[in-house]
């Protein structure tokens, strides 16, 4: 009689399930849906909303990451994750706001342009998490795709509020999204303010110069905000001529 063999358990109690974590992609998804948002408010001829939607897609951006790092709970599925939302809110959305609001007055030239910034959008975040292990941790290679797009959705917001339509300044929007696609996948180097050691004491001025940004943003944020990101947009440029100057001979 032959000895019958033990069927093996369906379930293992010793193998782990994988799981994700829920606090930073909790703020992943946030994100994700304020680009969808922006989506929806832009079709819907809502531009004002749709810039301020991707502002607060990118200050959630911002803040996944930080969270998984200060809880340990960073992950793969969280980095891929992070990838798609971002390509989102900062890839698709603003290149959509934009032809919305100004582009689709130029015609086929409007939505090449647009295509050109989303395009750009998607190579800069398949470059930076193909190099993430061995590139400078204190600059990022080409604009950072959040700043790319507030770049864009800042043009919306501040010529709303000024009351200028997007007709009147339709080859400006144009040149503005070319600009960020390009330099999206550039190799200029930006500053990434990750070196930045909030535990060490910092002189008074210090102080006083961030309660100086707080009531600027306060008093007129689409103007403080969309200044900020057009001079660290610039300051990319400015770094890398003077870094040709430099290598010039006398």
């Amino acid at each position: 009689m032959t000895e019958l063999k033990p069927r093996k358990a369906l379930f293992n109690p010793e193998v782990k399930r994988r799981g994700i974590y829920l606090l930073p992609n909790m703020f992943t998804t946030a994100a994700l849906f304020a680009g969808f948002f922006a989506i929806v408010q832009a079709m819907q001829g809502d531009f004002e909303k749709a810039a301020m939607a991707i502002f607060i897609a990118m200050v959630l951006d911002g803040l996944d990451g930080r969270v998984a790092r200060l809880t340990n709970t960073q992950s793969a599925f969280g980095a891929e994750y992070d990838s798609l939302s971002d390509m989102v809110s900062f890839g698709a959305a603003p290149a959509l706001v934009i032809y919305m609001w100004a582009l689709n007055d130029l015609g086929r030239i409007g939505w090449i342009a647009a295509f050109i910034y989303c395009a750009g959008a998607a190579l800069r975040l398949a470059r930076f998490n193909t190099t993430l292990e061995v590139m400078d941790k204190r600059f990022f290679q080409g604009l950072p795709s959040p700043a790319a797009a507030a770049l864009v959705a800042g043009l919306v917001w501040v010529s709303i509020v000024a009351e200028v339509s997007g007709h009147d300044i339709r080859w400006l929007a144009c040149g503005v999204t070319v600009l960020a696609g390009v330099t999206m996948v550039s190799n200029i180097r930006y500053y990434s303010f990750k070196d930045i050691n909030l535990k060490k004491s910092v002189p008074f001025f210090a102080i006083a110069a961030i309660a100086l940004v707080f009531a600027l943003i306060a008093y007129s944020p689409e103007i403080a905000l969309f200044g900020f990101f057009v001079v660290y947009c610039l300051s990319g440029y400015v770094l890398a001529l003077i870094g040709l100057l430099k290598r010039k001979p006398a």
